[in-house]
């Protein structure tokens, strides 16, 4: 593999940030320092050294987050705006964000230094369930559930649904509902909703596959239980098996 995708992998850094370091002439591979963040790396056998210092694979670790509103998901922001990093405890590995929540968003945030665990998650076909509780400006109507469920053409021409969506909480102008997304796209839930003149009040993940964001106080982030870990690769093993299956069914129809 590159070598930038060697940093990462070995959990030393971002892809973006290892090919920075690279590029600015800080990585020797095999004691010759590189320029070429696509050089040839041997995991296990080669040496690499930042700033002459040896690389070596990182203890994977599991971390999760109930963000807060106004934090980007991100390292660093070009803009200056405070980063998830910030509500990290101090002196733990490199990690990277699993996935995405946008600025105004809260909830569960995983991060990890294990790349290849968090592109399964990630992974079109692995289709963790993703669970959100959404506060919407208006009384929600059966028939706004059932448009969500049945599907949204949002602006693009694409068309969005939501694989639940069940009303938690009502008030007189406002309601809460739980939206379940088998997978998401880009700021979806919200895509939907202005697409149907619904404005987002807020927007809270509250579940990943059977990770629940539970009793974690807003801003707080804690290690995964390995229990919860466990978890998380059954589900995902279940659901690769079931899409072998599909697949082996299709082929032979």
């Amino acid at each position: 593999m590159g070598l930038g995708r060697a940093l990462s992998k070995m959990g030393f850094c971002s892809r973006s940030e290892a090919f920075a370091l690279i590029r600015s002439g800080r990585v020797r591979l095999n004691g010759v320092l590189t320029k070429n963040p696509e050089a040839a790396v041997r995991l296990r056998k080669d040496a690499i050294e930042v700033d002459r210092t040896p690389v070596h694979s990182a203890v994977k670790v599991y971390w999760m987050m109930n963000k807060p509103r106004s934090l980007v998901t991100t390292a660093h922001d070009e803009q200056g705006r405070e980063t998830v990093y910030a509500q990290l405890p101090k002196g733990l590995p490199w990690m990277s964000p699993v996935g995405r929540l946008d600025r105004a968003s809260e909830g569960l945030l995983l991060f990890t230094n294990d790349s290849e665990w968090a592109a399964r998650i990630l992974a079109p076909e692995s289709h963790l369930d993703k669970t959100y509780h959404v506060q919407i400006g208006t009384v929600a109507q059966d028939k706004l559930l059932r448009s969500l469920e049945r599907g949204v053409t949002v602006e693009d021409g694409e068309l969005l649904r939501a694989k639940r969506v069940r009303r938690v909480r009502e008030g007189e102008k406002n309601s809460w509902i739980e939206v379940v997304l088998h997978q998401g796209r880009n700021r979806q839930i919200r895509r939907m909703l202005q697409q149907l003149g619904i404005e987002t009040l807020r927007l809270i993940r509250v579940s990943i596959g059977p990770l629940k964001l539970g009793d974690l106080a807003k801003g707080a982030a804690r290690e995964v239980t390995a229990t919860e870990k466990a978890e998380i690769d059954g589900a995902l093993r279940a659901v690769s098996l079931q899409q072998t299956r599909l697949n082996h069914t299709g082929n032979s129809q």
